[in-house]
């Protein structure tokens, strides 16, 4: 079964100048993947509706989103808007709502939402860090009203996901898991945050310290991220691609080889084979570097799934 590649020319129409969150990055992408595309399963997304977003953002946000494209504003000092950005973050969120349905029909096991703007700063009530609508907290909802009880989400960005941490904290039927570097941007993630309430033990963060390398990635991976998923036995995975940790990221102080990437999602994908597992583009903002990655994640999709053939 090929793996899916959910995206659209739209997003280029959220169109920000001299901003680190550009369209070039997807373009970048759409170069890098020409010669794969014959492997993938290429889909458009659909557009989310106005109750799709309230499932995890109140209605004053979605209200200020929409207001502040309109004006053209910014939604905090890192958040730009255009006229076009309310109805692309629409077209973003639909994209992890299109993944699930396919998977849900079993026309997919794997798949990539190579979507813009990114989500996984946005909380429930603010919109910041280039994010509108948060893409990934959404999609588990929905995947939730699907079946997909359990959903276990995975965050490499190098920024730490508060806007998902935020919205399924006190949730045990969400654990979320992240790793991304220490002492940055936005300043959360730290060990000790773990969940409340009944979602205590639900949340994982792992920050890395700068300049650490694949060596104490993959540690990570190899050690934690097995027996944390194993234990919670999840429907569904979905991750949060972020390729910033890349060495060479102008955003970040991480020394992270694509070979490292390219080992770390090969970790994931390799967790729980018959359980789908559904990613979203995040950060990266060395666009050559970034098109790169993608690509090494999709190839080892590809490989992933012709060796589940093979068995």
């Amino acid at each position: 079964m090929k793996p899916l590649f959910i995206t659209d020319e739209i997003y280029l129409e959220h169109d920000i100048k001299e901003h680190p969150e550009s369209k070039e990055r997807l373009i970048a992408i759409f170069k890098e993947i020409e010669g794969i595309k014959d492997k993938l399963n290429i889909a458009k997304p659909i557009k989310a509706n106005k109750e799709d977003i309230l499932t995890i953002h109140s209605l004053e946000h979605y209200l200020r989103v929409k207001e502040a494209c309109e004006m053209e504003e910014y939604l905090d000092g890192d958040t730009p808007t255009t006229i076009n950005s309310f109805e692309v973050a629409l077209y973003a969120v639909g994209a992890g709502i299109k993944g699930i349905n396919l998977i849900k029909e079993q026309k997919a096991k794997l798949g990539f939402c190579a979507i813009r703007p990114p989500g996984h700063h946005a909380t429930p009530n603010k919109s910041m860090g280039f994010c509108l609508f948060n893409n990934i907290a959404i999609a588990t909802k929905y995947a939730q009203k699907q079946g997909f009880k359990r959903v276990f989400i995975i965050d490499f960005d190098v920024h730490h996901g508060n806007g998902t941490q935020d919205a399924f904290y006190s949730n045990d039927s969400v654990f979320y898991f992240s790793t991304h570097q220490a002492f940055t941007y936005p300043g959360s993630g730290n060990p000790d945050e773990i969940g409340i309430g009944k979602g205590e033990g639900f949340t994982f963060n792992y920050p890395l310290m700068p300049n650490s390398t694949d060596i104490e990635l993959l540690e990570v991976y190899e050690n934690e991220l097995p027996k944390l998923i194993n234990n919670f036995n999840p429907d569904i995975i979905l991750v949060s691609a972020g390729y910033d940790l890349h060495e060479s990221d102008p955003l970040a102080m991480l020394d992270i080889t694509h070979s490292g990437i390219k080992k770390m999602v090969e970790i994931i994908l390799a967790q729980k084979p018959n359980v789908s597992k559904l990613f979203f583009l995040e950060g990266g903002y060395n666009t050559k570097a970034l098109g790169i990655n993608v690509r090494l994640t999709l190839e080892s999709m590809v490989d992933n799934g012709e060796l589940k053939i093979e068995n």
